[in-house]
């Protein structure tokens, strides 16, 4: 039995590094702090104890982790560090060894988080606790919405994808989920907290059903009958797992939205034997074309590496032109980073650092044309946005079914609300499109 009474009148602060999946975790393990009486510190107080959930995807993703321990330690100089997710599984050591670190814990010891905290006394080095990825077998769930109109819903983690490039099987384990029932229950639960929209997240979301041996699309159907709940998005899909019968659904549904984002990698199939992905450009193309045939407005976002090892000039320019004539509508570019122990340190052709900068520009620029020209097809037309709670200065913003960003006048009382909205011209940076409010 943990002792509480410890906890009472202390407070914390939190550092999320990565991807949607981290950001429902972090507030997860608020939410079981706050329930042994740690409160989130305020703007300027000190807090007692700091967590640190981490990333690992990259280099770069590691020295951002680094560089927010040491700025948190900084500004509260006497709180207990905890560091957990990505890193922490993989690196413990490393992590542990970071200056004022006081506890590291892996992927299926963060739901512990109050076992091992203790009486908050800061540790002389960084104690760890962590299972090897081999022996991660629990689902942790979490269904959160921090300070986010949208609720993110772990519906997987985990994922039996060894990419060559990747270490993230290695950092979250195998494959795994919960059960339509608890994660239908817990959508329930977000709707009677006044959540409109939900985004599915997971590692690999369309590998669903290897622990209850259910099926994504019933998952789809359960979830499409929840009452409350307005809007469903997708967070991310592998092309080999993106079934027609998916997309026919989505078509017909009032509550998913017509928004995917699927990683494609690299346009180029040599590269993407390389490495190791499970389908080809002649798949991924079958099904956007599928998508875009069932649903025009679609907003497809994809995930696009540059400079993998063995992605030669010539590859990249078939990578290139294949995207180039892909109807989608926004790239999210990774420069490749060496991680230790992946399959991809034993291809010998290796891309410069400025090469990888060159191909991400170059991506990067195409994107912008992509995402630019489908928000202009919208001008003018009238279309629900649900409408967010902006951060101080800055206008009220809100998002189309298809995902098209909108900037409107701030009102207060329509935060969480879905109004109609006339689309006008960009803003002045062009991130989005100034709107005007119907709805009286």
């Amino acid at each position: 039995m943990i002792d509480t009474s410890v906890f009472l009148n202390k407070t914390a602060v939190y550092y999320t590094l990565g991807c949607k999946l981290n950001f429902s975790e972090t507030s997860t393990i608020g939410r079981i702090l706050l329930s042994a009486g740690i409160r989130t510190a305020r703007p300027g107080e000190k807090a007692d104890i700091c967590v640190v959930n981490t990333c690992t995807v990259t280099e770069v993703a590691d020295k951002k982790c680094r560089q927010a321990i040491h700025r948190l330690t900084k500004l509260h100089p006497e709180a207990f560090m905890v560091v957990t997710g990505c890193y922490a599984q993989l690196k413990p050591e490393e992590v542990a060894e970071i200056k004022d670190v006081d506890l590291v814990l892996g992927a299926e010891q963060k739901e512990d988080i109050l076992k091992y905290i203790g009486n908050l006394k800061k540790h002389d080095t960084g104690e760890i606790h962590r299972s090897a990825y081999k022996d991660i077998r629990t689902f942790v769930p979490s269904c959160s919405r921090g300070d986010r109109t949208r609720y993110f819903l772990k519906v997987q983690d985990g994922c039996d994808y060894f990419c060559t490039y990747c270490t993230i099987p290695i950092a979250r384990g195998r494959s795994r989920n919960g059960s339509i029932a608890s994660l239908v229950e817990q959508a329930r639960k977000a709707s009677s907290e006044g959540g409109k929209e939900i985004v599915l997240s997971g590692v690999n979301i369309g590998d669903f059903g290897r622990t209850t041996g259910e099926k994504f699309i019933d998952l789809v159907r359960a979830l499409d009958c929840v009452e409350g709940i307005e809007r469903y998005r997708i967070s991310s899909l592998e092309p080999d797992l993106i079934a027609d019968e998916l997309i026919d659904y989505v078509s017909q549904s009032h509550h998913f939205m017509p928004h995917f984002h699927i990683p494609l990698q690299s346009g180029c199939d040599e590269v993407l034997k390389l490495m190791h992905r499970r389908y080809d450009t002649a798949l991924f193309a079958s099904k956007i074309k599928r998508i875009k045939e069932e649903m025009p407005d679609a907003f497809i976002g994809v995930d696009v590496i540059v400079g993998t090892r063995g992605e030669t000039d010539e590859y990249f320019e078939k990578a290139y032109d294949f995207i180039s004539n892909m109807d989608i509508t926004q790239l999210h570019v990774f420069s490749y980073s060496e991680r230790p122990g992946t399959q991809a340190l034993k291809i010998d052709y290796i891309v410069s650092p400025e090469e990888k900068h060159r191909r991400s520009q170059r991506l990067l620029a195409l994107s912008e044309q992509k995402t630019q020209a489908f928000y202009t097809r919208y001008i003018g037309m009238e279309m629900p946005v649900l409408l967010e709670k902006p951060k101080r200065g800055a206008p009220m913003h809100g998002y189309t079914p298809n995902y098209i960003r909108v900037e409107v006048p701030n009102r207060v009382s329509i935060d969480n609300h879905i109004v109609n909205v006339r689309l006008s011209d960009f803003n002045a940076d062009r991130t989005a499109l100034c709107g005007e409010i119907l709805d009286k």
